[in-house]
């Protein structure tokens, strides 16, 4: 059993809380999750089952979109509604100020990871370092934000939906929000949307199931490997060459030139597959129009990791 369930993650308990739930249910050893959602939030979880935790590291770098409540007026120590109350007062701002705000959020910047986060620190999760008390200051990382869309303005509390590159903090661009208004804000609901590919629409629930039936309805809405990731150019291999690719071969130019291959640039990364099967993912050390047929000898892909489905 190998592929990829899109989970709806209840608001609660963690991702990893869920991942386990998955692994149980399938009676599985090995899942993993392509993005970490806080207990608070709900929505699109994808969860690789077996062989496909290999494409944790690629989805993981896909963008995100979020259904986010800002509670403006409120500032914790945890940038949402589940932390401590540090300050509290009436927000006295119009709604063409709240609008300027939130289309203020849109662009490249460096956002530090809030002190209650996962993000590492000297082997600990920061939200442990806070715990002791200990305050530490994680690197800032640059981050993205590509769109927001104001959902409803009811105040002190503000709906809209945000498009982001991977990593960022949705509970952060609450509270700057706020900070810009002068008022203070934090996060009180999230809803991830969209991860990758995965979208709400795709997302199973397993409450209020008994154990079998939630085992078979998983099995059922599970992706194959070869069908994630369908935006990474492909090249259909025989099964030659698929078995070459699975015993470490790293692909040269004159077996290339035999496939019909898509444009792509050096760097590009590239997904090998046998019919309905993913074989191997690997990145192009050149550019496709610098193959030629039956004459180079040299290395063209450096396979990154080799699926055995």
């Amino acid at each position: 059993m190998n592929g990829v369930i899109v989970i709806d993650k209840p608001s609660g308990p963690t991702s990893r809380d869920v991942v386990e739930e998955v692994k149980r249910t399938l009676g599985i050893r090995k899942a993993g999750h392509t993005g970490t959602l806080d207990p608070l939030a709900t929505g699109v979880l994808p969860v690789c089952i077996n062989e496909a935790t290999k494409l944790v590291q690629f989805l993981a770098l896909d963008d995100k979109e979020y259904r986010a409540t800002l509670l403006l007026g409120v500032r914790t120590d945890t940038l949402d509604t589940e932390g401590c109350v540090l300050f509290r007062e009436e927000p006295r701002v119009t709604r063409e100020q709240v609008e300027e705000a939130l289309m203020g959020l849109m662009g490249r910047r460096k956002q530090a990871p809030p002190r209650y986060s996962a993000v590492k620190f000297r082997g600990r999760a920061l939200y442990d370092w806070a715990r002791r008390g200990i305050d530490v200051e994680a690197l800032p990382r640059e981050v993205e934000v590509y769109n927001v869309r104001i959902e409803e303005i009811r105040l002190p509390e503000v709906t809209f939906t945000v498009s982001c590159s991977k990593g960022t903090y949705i509970r952060s661009l609450c509270a700057e929000v706020g900070e810009t208004l002068g008022c203070g804000g934090c996060m009180s609901v999230l809803r991830r949307i969209r991860s990758g590919c995965f979208r709400e629409e795709q997302a199973l629930t397993m409450e209020d199931m008994k154990a079998q039936e939630k085992k078979s309805f998983l099995a059922a809405h599970l992706m194959p490997m070869a069908e994630v990731l369908p935006g990474m150019a492909v090249i259909d291999a025989d099964p030659a060459l698929a078995d070459k690719l699975r015993n470490g071969y790293q692909p040269d130019g004159e077996i290339l030139a035999r496939y019909h291959i898509p444009f792509f640039s050096a760097g590009d990364v590239i997904k090998f597959t046998d019919g309905r099967r993913l074989v191997a993912i690997g990145r192009m050390l050149c550019a496709s129009d610098e193959l030629v047929s039956g004459e180079s000898k040299k290395q063209t892909v450096r396979i990154l990791r080799v699926f055995n489905d």
